[in-house]
């Protein structure tokens, strides 16, 4: 069955009115509706039509229907038309935004406060390395008899030590050669490469301290490990309460119970690299919890390496065009925020 312009118009139509009023919407509605130049009739075939094309749902026995899932999928993907911020929404947002910089952490969780202000629903933020960290030094210092410093660089600029006591006899040469073993072979790598044929192979390079190699590499796969993973804010759950479909106790105990950071960071979106804003509707979500609800996410650069999210969660009712509006214009912003101010040419510099 081909999906016409007409049928296209009148989708449109009916998910945009169901986003306003959380009915189910029927033909007499949409022949009302400015620009919408058919009978009711008309209008009732193509309702039917779109609902065995599987894009509308008929809830029990209302004569008005609903979005299905894949309907609000082909709006998000070819109808939706941008929202443009209000000057009031740009001054609102402008204020919330008036944050002074501090630790990164500090400003992220702030950062989720807001925007589930401005959005009227629950909001995630998180900060992530936009790639997978890797050791970039190896240092490996004597620290008297019996013990040693391992001092680590990430790729993040991150420096971690650890003080280890020698299960062998080491002299300071024995240290010297197995950083720079260590440093020739298993910098730029990500733990899954620290493979036993790896490890027997740096341990027969480093002679007398080769047996401490298991030890430098457990502790490096822990420090990347940690660098990994995602902190996650999250603000507003009980937002949700004040939605039309979460009337329900039980379905909306079910939902806030699944809101914690955990759940979030195992988003698809926030595993792979995000193009713009990126949403997540209904089934799309891999928590089963989340299946009656839609995500919004997008990205902004932090700096260092480092990459932030912001994102909200709701009804798959939600209003995607304003909300994706907001969630674009606070990314932005941060990003601007959190860039390095270019520094001055030096003196003699043309």
């Amino acid at each position: 069955m081909e999906l016409t312009e007409r049928k296209k118009k009148i989708l449109r139509a009916i998910v945009e009115n169901y986003i306003q009023t959380a009915e189910p919407v029927g033909s007499k509605v949409l022949s009302a509706m400015p620009g919408m130049d058919c009978s009711s009739a008309t209008i009732r075939n193509e309702m039917a039509d779109l609902t065995q094309m599987g894009l509308l749902e008929q809830p029990h026995t209302s004569a008005g229907r609903i979005p299905s899932p894949a309907g609000y999928r082909l709006y998000v993907d070819e109808l939706m038309q941008d929202y443009r911020l209000s000057v009031d929404e740009t001054q609102s947002l402008n204020q919330a935004m008036e944050l002074k910089l501090q630790e990164v952490d500090k400003v992220i969780s702030q950062v989720s406060k807001m925007v589930s202000k401005m959005t009227n629903l629950p909001a995630m933020a998180m900060t992530a390395a936009a790639n997978a960290p890797t050791v970039k030094r190896f240092d490996l210092i004597m620290a008297g008899e019996g013990s040693f410093i391992l001092v680590i660089m990430t790729s993040g600029d991150v420096v971690k030590n650890r003080l280890i006591k020698l299960p062998l006899t080491c002299t300071e040469q024995d240290l010297k050669l197995l950083a720079a073993v260590l440093n020739a072979s298993c910098t730029d790598l990500t733990p899954d490469s620290f493979t036993p044929e790896l490890l027997e192979r740096v341990s027969r390079s480093a002679g007398p301290a080769g047996a401490l190699v298991p030890l430098v590499l457990d502790y490096a796969t822990h420090v990347l490990s940690q660098q990994a993973k995602s902190e996650v804010y999250v603000s507003g759950q009980m937002k949700l309460l004040g939605q039309p479909e979460y009337r329900d106790i039980d379905k909306a105990q079910e939902v806030l119970s699944s809101l914690d950071g955990e759940t979030l960071s195992n988003l698809p979106a926030t595993m792979a690299d995000i193009a713009g804003t990126q949403i997540l509707v209904g089934p799309e979500n891999i928590a089963k919890e989340l299946k009656d609800t839609s995500v919004v996410m997008t990205r902004f650069d932090i700096g260092d390496g480092m990459q932030g999210l912001i994102g909200v969660v709701g009804p798959t009712r939600m209003d995607y065009a304003q909300v994706t509006a907001r969630l674009s214009y606070f990314a932005e912003n941060l990003g601007r925020m959190f860039a390095k101010p270019e520094l001055p040419p030096s003196q003699g510099e043309e």
